[in-house]
């Protein structure tokens, strides 16, 4: 319908109208090509927003994750540097106890020392005495024994040479008489040397063999003379000789062995006490070093354990974090996606459902207000709502959506309203249909009608309806109910 005040437009062809709303077409599919860029172009954006803030904010939270680690492990190191300084204190005052204590144990030590040292000083000193006198007297006997000895071994000495000598000078002449024979004979052979050269060899070769068998029988017998006189001399003095080389032997024997053995005790006695306090040290230290090795391991793996439990705490936290942030990521994706799809959805609803709306839709889209103010009154006194600031910030976030709602319960009462109406003329159209139905089973004659009721069957002034009970006027004084009956007929052609 045209305003008033303005002229009527003239009415426009039908090329005129197609070309028209060809035109409008077209320019609300490059509106709504226009909104589908900007709205995903606003995602977009809106989505690497999003993942920049996540980014940072993963940023932060590892930053902050940090520092907190950091402060509890400066806490556990204060802990531990304060327990290595009571461990360390407490092991000094132990090393200096023992410190002294040995201390004190090598006095007493070098006291007793020097206390048996004198004393076997004293041993040694009287032991000396009584050797060097025993030695005196075995140097005086020896002395005796040697003198008598050297005289006999000298005047036996003087006759063995003497006779040795004599031998000598014998040999030496019947060597010299054997040589003046070789001379001879040589002489002689070198006469008959190319006649007889090998025979006088082999004759000179036996005459040296017969001489040197002379020879050596003549040196055995000298020799076994010689060693008979040594055997008889040596089987003189071989007691004597024996008896002194066994005291000689003895003696030194008995001096080494003192010595030695002397060096020995002395050796082993200071060997005794150095390995003694060595011994000792080394326990009481080896006992010390265990002790805090041990105690040293029990808190190292005490802070093993608790390192390691905090490890599979902080992993087990930061995965759950993690698998909660990425649940919820992919929900708020996901429910990102849904609102897209659902305003794309709205969005295309809105473009067809503008087609079909009215020129008075189109004028009007919004209304003010459906209630009268008396039933706006009667409604801010049924919920009465006190406004608070966080209220009044969720309505002004809300208040874009008022004229979508308006829309939105003028569709809905719409819908309602048609479907009320649809209601009613299905049911009007339900009732025409029986009425119909009547009317037809009435004109025509079948079994099938014969067997039911029918109001226009009649047979001798009656129908086969079942018969109404009389009217009674009833107990109040009223008149009886009356009922209009109207054809199907009258109904038709009055309705279509």
């Amino acid at each position: 319908m045209p305003k008033k005040g303005k002229k009527s437009k003239a009415p426009l062809s039908d090329e005129e109208q197609l070309l028209l709303f060809q035109q409008r077409l077209l320019a609300e599919e490059e509106a709504a090509k226009k909104k589908e860029r900007l709205l995903t172009q606003f995602l977009k954006d809106k989505l690497a927003k999003e993942e920049h803030n996540s980014a940072l904010n993963l940023n932060k939270i590892n930053t902050q994750w940090r520092t907190v680690l950091r402060e509890v492990k400066t806490r556990e190191l204060h802990k531990d540097i304060e327990i290595l300084s009571q461990t360390f204190e407490r092991v000094v005052d132990c090393k200096d106890s023992v410190i002294k204590s040995l201390a004190k144990d090598l006095t007493e030590a070098e006291e007793q020392y020097a206390h048996a040292l004198r004393s076997h000083l004293h041993n040694v000193d009287q032991l000396l005495t009584l050797q060097r006198r025993r030695l005196s007297l075995l140097e005086e006997n020896y002395n005796m024994e040697l003198e008598v000895l050297t005289k006999e071994f000298e005047t036996e000495r003087k006759t063995i040479i003497d006779q040795h000598e004599k031998e000598i000078h014998y040999l030496q002449d019947v060597f010299m008489a054997m040589e003046q024979n070789y001379i001879d004979s040589e002489y002689e052979s070198k006469l008959e040397f190319q006649s007889m050269w090998d025979d006088l060899k082999n004759k000179n070769l036996e005459e040296k063999h017969f001489l040197r068998l002379q020879l050596e029988n003549i040196v055995e017998d000298l020799w076994r003379r010689f060693q008979d006189a040594l055997k008889n001399y040596t089987e003189a003095t071989e007691d004597r000789k024996i008896a002194f080389e066994t005291l000689k032997v003895k003696d030194e024997k008995s001096s080494k062995e003192i010595e030695m053995q002397m060096k020995k005790i002395q050796k082993l006695q200071e060997a005794i006490a150095a390995l003694k306090g060595k011994i000792i040290a080394y326990s009481r230290e080896g006992e010390w070093q265990n002790q805090c090795i041990r105690t040293d391991k029990e808190l190292v793996h005490v802070q093993l354990r608790k390192l390691k439990a905090q490890r599979t705490q902080a992993r087990g936290k930061s995965q759950e974090n993690l698998v909660k942030l990425t649940l919820e990521s992919n929900a708020a994706l996901k429910g990102l996606k849904k609102v897209v799809e659902k305003g794309e959805k709205i969005l295309k609803l809105a473009e067809i459902c503008r087609k079909f709306e009215t020129e008075e839709e189109k004028v009007l889209p919004f209304y003010s207000s459906v209630l009268t103010p008396q039933e706006q009154e009667e409604v801010e006194k049924e919920n009465p709502e006190e406004l608070t600031e966080e209220l009044a910030k969720v309505m002004v976030d809300y208040s874009g959506m008022e004229n979508f709602w308006k829309r939105y319960n003028k569709v809905k009462l719409e819908v309602l309203s048609l479907e009320h109406r649809r209601g009613q003329l299905l049911d009007i159209s339900g009732k025409l249909r029986e009425m119909l139905k009547q009317y037809l089973d009435g004109i025509s004659v079948s079994d099938e009608v014969l067997s039911q009721l029918n109001p226009l069957f009649i047979v001798n002034h009656r129908s086969n309806l079942p018969q109404l009970p009389a009217p009674t006027p009833s107990g109040d004084g009223k008149p009886p109910t009356t009922y209009n009956i109207i054809e199907a007929a009258h109904v038709i052609s009055h309705t279509l």
